[in-house]
């Protein structure tokens, strides 16, 4: 259903608003979903971030220790999205040209030819990313920037949707170079992913005694996940709400327990999440807690501790609900 709001303008009638039905967007988020915990077993709020990721058409990043089902969640994602899948496994010696591609001379035409690299997909899986080195990871950041890659003074555009979703093991592990801050920026959402649940690691154990292997459908495919997701401009937000995305990113600014604060990039970042997470539920008008709910997940890495506050034990979860508290929520 889609209603046209009419303003007059010099006696033109120009449309103000369009307000469209977003129950596909609920019904889709539902049915993807529910295919991907046919393989995942728990982590529910994690895998809505990352179809929130998907719908925004951005990029993700899975932070925890080895064995949690990163690599599994991601390739399921994209198996039942119906997206191209291509995995790297980012390793100190990777080179900028594995990933982007490089020229090649073909000797029965005498010239080169471009070789396609394992960027050229729709779902590009970065495994282990904080093990590569620097200049790999600023091949990698064109590419999430830009939605292109240069080789040799040559631009080509990647397929759309383009979404990485890159795994890291925590930096104090050894042989991992921190990510720069150019480069998290370009993220989303960081997601932490803990030790599952104590009934869930159960399961996870029953299902490989009895050998259950689930396979899973494609529910969606790229032409529509990009007609979905340009009907998120029609999710309406209100002033007010703006003002509260406002007022939580700049207080990160001015926080005493906060040396660097998140940027202007973090507000655009929590409306659009916000407005993904509304859809999906079915609404298209957001709502504070849709703003709360992925406050954390996209202002986390990007904002520093000050140093006494992490002697202290502070954690940034614990600030920004303490942010999110202090903050008086639009009515």
């Amino acid at each position: 259903m889609v209603n046209v709001m009419i303003m007059s303008v010099k006696n033109k009638k120009v449309p103000e608003m369009r307000i469209i039905d977003m129950t596909d967007i609920r019904v889709k988020a539902q049915q993807v979903l529910s295919e991907v915990a046919k393989v995942i077993v728990g982590y529910t709020d994690i895998l809505q971030k990352v179809f929130i990721s998907v719908l925004c058409d951005a990029h993700v990043l899975l932070e925890g220790l080895p064995g949690l089902a990163k690599t599994v969640m991601a390739k399921t994602f994209a198996r039942v999205l119906g997206c191209t899948f291509r995995r790297i496994q980012f390793t100190p010696d990777l080179l900028p040209a594995d990933i982007t591609g490089s020229q090649i001379f073909n000797q029965k035409s005498s010239e080169f030819v471009f070789k396609k690299g394992p960027l050229f997909s729709n779902i590009v899986l970065a495994d282990e990313i904080n093990r590569a080195a620097p200049k790999t990871q600023s091949a990698l950041l064109e590419s999430m920037a830009e939605k292109q890659i240069t080789v040799e003074g040559k631009t080509y555009p990647l397929d759309s949707p383009f979404i990485v979703i890159a795994t890291q093991n925590p930096i104090e592990q050894e042989g991992t170079y921190p990510l720069p801050e150019a480069q998290l920026d370009r993220f989303y959402f960081k997601i932490n992913m803990g030790y599952p649940e104590s009934d869930d690691e159960v399961e996870i154990m029953r299902r490989q005694v009895k050998g259950i292997h689930r396979d899973v459908d494609s529910i969606l495919n790229p032409e529509e996940i990009v007609e979905l997701q340009k009907k998120l401009d029609f999710v309406w937000i209100n002033t007010r709400i703006l003002r509260y995305i406002r007022d939580v990113t700049t207080r990160t600014r001015d926080d005493p327990q906060i040396a660097i604060g998140a940027g202007p990039r973090a507000s655009l970042v929590l409306m659009k999440a916000s407005k993904a997470r509304a859809a999906i539920l079915g609404r298209n008008y957001v709502i504070p807690d849709d703003v709360k709910d992925v406050a954390f997940n996209a202002l986390n890495h990007r904002m520093q501790l000050k140093p006494e506050a992490e002697l202290e034990g502070v954690s940034k979860e614990s600030v920004v609900n303490r942010i999110l508290e202090e903050i008086p929520v639009p009515i």
